[in-house]
């Protein structure tokens, strides 16, 4: 691995990328060899959580499953709040079940998200991805115990430069989304604006990596 894309929809079969690949349990692949499996705040479908959750139940203890996610909070829509809390609770239960970290969407809702995190004790790393926020956003999910993914806005928000860079080098993950961009694009942005090779920074989330999907150990 020289690459970990945290989060991408799109299945490349490069040998020299680690991707985590997001799934849904209606449309589950199996032929992915990493994924991450959650139900999404925006496609929640009350008529068949029943049947997700089976899904998620029957496909998050598997080894090549290593996430939950992405799942989360948006108040964008059109599913009730009310229901989207309970929907990402029982998701943060099953991926505590299984010591398996969570990739997190999350829209205007970071303060609920804070609060259930503390509230249900969360001891598996949660990661928001696609961080495209102000750094005292950042600073307060970091001193919350969040880590940080960040992708697309990296390459078209120039603001984010510092944003980055107040970020640990233990906090942090880098990921493609849906865009177009490449990893490696992605890669060789981060690594300028932290004034360092490319090859430091794969390093740098090679530890990440193991730190937090072997459950090696887990920063708070």
């Amino acid at each position: 691995m020289q690459y970990f894309n945290l989060h991408t929809h799109q299945f490349t079969n490069d040998a020299e990328i680690l991707e985590l690949v997001n799934q849904y349990p209606q449309e589950f692949d199996q032929t992915m060899p990493h994924y991450s499996i959650g139900i999404h705040p925006l496609f929640i479908d009350e008529n068949r959580l029943l049947s997700d959750f089976e899904i998620l139940q029957q496909k998050a203890g598997l080894p090549e499953c290593l996430a939950i996610g992405e799942c989360g909070l948006d108040k964008r829509s059109e599913t009730a709040f009310e229901i989207q809390l309970e929907v990402l609770e029982r998701q943060l239960l099953l991926a505590e079940k299984f010591q398996k970290p969570v990739v997190i969407h999350c829209v205007h809702a970071f303060q609920e998200l804070e609060e259930m995190k503390k509230r249900l004790k969360l001891t598996t790393p949660v990661i928001i991805h696609g961080f495209s926020k102000k750094e005292q956003l950042a600073k307060e999910l970091l001193n919350n115990g969040f880590y940080l993914s960040f992708g697309r806005y990296l390459l078209i928000n120039p603001e984010l430069e510092s944003v980055f860079n107040s970020v640990p080098e233990n906090r942090f993950f880098l990921e493609t989304d849906t865009s177009d961009y490449t990893i490696e694009e992605v890669y060789a942005l981060a690594a300028k604006y932290k004034k360092i090779t490319v090859e430091e920074l794969q390093q740098i989330i090679s530890n990440n990596f193991d730190a937090v999907f072997t459950n090696k150990q887990i920063t708070k």
